[in-house]
């Protein structure tokens, strides 16, 4: 099923984006829901809470008094982290559980305040994130929760900032306007992304642009592969090496709007095992058919390597599997390092992609079409590393 992470911060409107995610089919999980359940009259969470803060946290009925609690814990981190040591192991269980009772089909939208906070964005296979201005928040929190201003102030401040929000989120929804606004932008995305991101995991379907089409240079690339990496670590484990490459990966150049990303493995076999599986479950199954790279220089064996796909419509990325120490490995590396150090040969190379580009614009013949180029290059970029002494 997809996963897809919600937060925003207070005031933002993020319940009302939940809301209607949920009328448009999703199966909705509350964290803020589920952290009331678990801190109950009568829960081992709240029997926790009283030990670690007293019983002035309780209310005349033996509840716990939220605007108590919050009092003491927004004003003291070790106080908040204290709490969360109690409350965020049972509201994760009470997730998975949740999780694993959806359907095989649903898009999973699991609404999470500190989603950023705890560090939570590589779990999922998209992160949403509501942002609202400063001052649209502290009216609401005024209006809807009785805040005064000071207070709504100091709640989103002991949260995490809009800039780190941003750099986590794979959609941004800004609800600065009217309430018909919001609900346009979140249908777009249900009916333009999420489904059939939901339907290419499910069928272990890889998104593959057919034509060039040159953009940028976007200088989000870098950060769009750093989210696309953290996923691709959550699902396979930090000790393998991964690396962003390609033309993305090197500032200044226009490219296509895709990602591309080395993933080092021990040995092919190691990528053809379970990690195969993982990847898939991850948002990035296995392209079809054998998948090698040209030799450099021309005439050798080709370079074997395994090649993965992002299923997200809207973020395209190839995941490139190459062996420790293999040719392939090393030309990626190189290449990038080398048009990266050289602007006469990144301008050179900018050049060739816009006409290429113009004159064969499907990607299979503009693929082919750099070859001649790469081996010069290739001469060029060996020659610029043994007078450096480029590692990989």
């Amino acid at each position: 099923m997809l996963m897809v992470g919600l937060t925003g911060g207070i005031g933002s409107g993020k319940s009302a984006v939940a809301s209607r995610l949920a009328a448009l089919g999703a199966v909705v999980i509350d964290s803020d829901r589920i952290a009331r359940e678990v801190v109950a009259p009568g829960s081992e969470g709240l029997a926790e809470i009283v030990a670690a803060f007293s019983d002035r946290v309780l209310d005349a009925h033996g509840a716990l008094d939220r605007a108590a609690l919050g009092s003491i814990v927004f004003a003291d981190e070790a106080a908040r982290r204290r709490l969360e040591a109690i409350t965020h192991p049972r509201v994760r269980a009470r997730t998975v559980e949740l999780a694993a009772a959806a359907p095989r089909d649903a898009i999973v939208v699991n609404d999470v305040p500190l989603l950023v906070e705890v560090g939570l964005a590589p779990t999922y296979h998209l992160v949403v994130v509501v942002q609202t201005a400063m001052t649209t928040r502290v009216e609401r929190l005024a209006r809807d929760r009785g805040m005064d201003r000071a207070e709504a102030e100091r709640r989103i401040a002991a949260q995490a900032d809009d800039a780190s929000r941003e750099a986590a989120a794979d959609v941004l929804l800004t609800n600065d306007g009217t309430r018909d606004d919001l609900h346009a932008a979140v249908d777009a995305l249900w009916h333009e992304r999420l489904v059939a991101y939901e339907r290419n995991v499910r069928e272990r379907r890889a998104v593959r642009p057919e034509r060039v089409l040159l953009t940028g240079p976007d200088p989000t690339w870098p950060r769009q592969y750093a989210r696309l990496a953290a996923r691709i670590r959550h699902a396979v484990g930090s000790d393998l090496r991964l690396d962003h490459i390609g033309s993305t990966a090197v500032p200044g150049l226009a490219a296509k709007d895709v990602i591309d990303i080395q993933l080092t493995v021990p040995s092919l076999a190691d990528a053809d095992g379970p990690l195969a599986e993982r990847l898939a479950d991850a948002g990035f199954p296995r392209l079809p058919g054998d998948w090698w790279d040209n030799p450099r220089p021309p005439g050798s064996v080709r370079w074997e390597k395994r090649l993965h796909g992002s299923a997200d419509p809207c973020r395209p990325a190839y995941l490139h599997l190459r062996e420790v120490g293999s040719p392939g490995w090393r030309y990626a590396l190189l290449m990038r390092d080398h048009l990266r150090a050289d602007p006469g040969q990144r301008a050179a190379y900018l050049q060739l992609k816009r006409e290429l580009a113009a004159s064969a614009p499907d990607s299979a013949t503009y693929g082919t079409l750099k070859d001649p180029w790469f081996d010069e290059e290739h001469l060029r970029a060996e020659e610029w590393a043994a007078q450096i002494g480029w590692r990989p």
